[in-house]
């Protein structure tokens, strides 16, 4: 099977009063970049993440948005600053000695002084936290590779689809080639008929024109090159796996062969076709770079 390079996912998982979701998505990339945002207490697995993530995408830009909220109460609890505290007192009660001032500080008023008293979090266990992400992270990414994976499957369809018409070009244009030679050489024998009457034809001058003619136009090479590409693009889209880059380096190659034989021709209709064969290539090309 092959993977379009979009697609979405997510998941939701709530237990023992956590809820984190993970949403993932992606669009066309030459590499795999993956883009992480995620809550601050979070970012100790963003390692475990990515290595996670590396089991279901090869590549592609993928954009990963996670969500956590804790509803329990018991994680959250007031520290007491006692060393803080008594540096506030040492200084308020040498304030009232400088200032002769009388020394009014009741716990309630010292209790509101900046870090005496805090809310602080509790550890969390990471362990517990873990396993709770990690089912998130590997359910999201399961409906993100299903959805590649169909777009993939109608990727792959239109391309072999496209390839079958491609051949078609290349099957007409071999069949066509030897009838410019036979065209060719009638032509000029018909010329010089014309121009000399009922004189000789020199055959051997007649031979050489039409051979020189014959290897200028001549593209059997670039046909068997084509029909040889096309086969292994089709056979690799039928295999599967991630091939996007191969198919898009045979491809390449695929137009450079059009371009010699739109190159070469010497004739109106296998002209038009290479043509047809270029614009097929070109729509090939655009569809491949969707496939990861």
């Amino acid at each position: 099977m092959i993977k379009s390079m979009t697609g979405f996912g997510r998941c939701e998982i709530v237990e023992n009063d956590r809820k984190i979701t993970v949403e993932m998505k992606s669009v066309n990339h030459r590499y795999l970049d993956i883009n992480i945002k995620m809550p601050k207490k979070l970012n100790f697995f963003e390692a475990a993440i990515r290595s996670e993530l590396k089991n279901y995408i090869q590549r592609g830009k993928v954009d990963i948005f996670i969500t956590y909220e804790d509803y329990t109460e018991s994680n959250i609890c007031v520290k007491y600053n006692k060393d803080l505290a008594a540096e506030y007192l040492k200084y308020l009660k040498q304030m009232s000695e400088d200032f002769s001032l009388d020394n009014d500080v009741r716990v309630s008023v010292l209790s509101r002084y900046p870090e005496v008293l805090c809310m602080e979090e509790q550890t969390i266990d990471e362990e517990e936290l873990w396993k709770l992400l990690s089912r998130a992270v590997k359910g999201a990414a399961e409906g993100f590779v299903a959805t590649r994976i169909k777009e993939g499957e109608n990727l792959r369809d239109d391309l072999v689809s496209k390839l079958d018409g491609m051949l078609a070009h290349v099957e007409f244009i071999t069949a066509r080639s030897p009838d410019i030679i036979t065209e060719y050489r009638q032509k000029i024998e018909d010329k010089v008929r014309e121009l000399l009457g009922d004189a000789q034809v020199d055959e051997s001058r007649l031979l050489t024109e039409v051979t020189i003619f014959a290897d200028k136009v001549c593209v059997d090479e670039e046909l068997v090159r084509l029909r040889s590409h096309i086969e292994m693009t089709r056979g690799n889209l039928l295999q599967g796996g991630s091939i996007g880059r191969k198919l898009d380096f045979i491809a390449q190659e695929m137009n450079r062969e059009a371009n010699t034989i739109l190159s070469k021709a010497n004739d109106l209709e296998i002209s038009n076709r290479a043509i047809e064969l270029k614009t097929e290539i070109e729509k090939v090309r655009e569809q491949i770079q969707n496939i990861e």
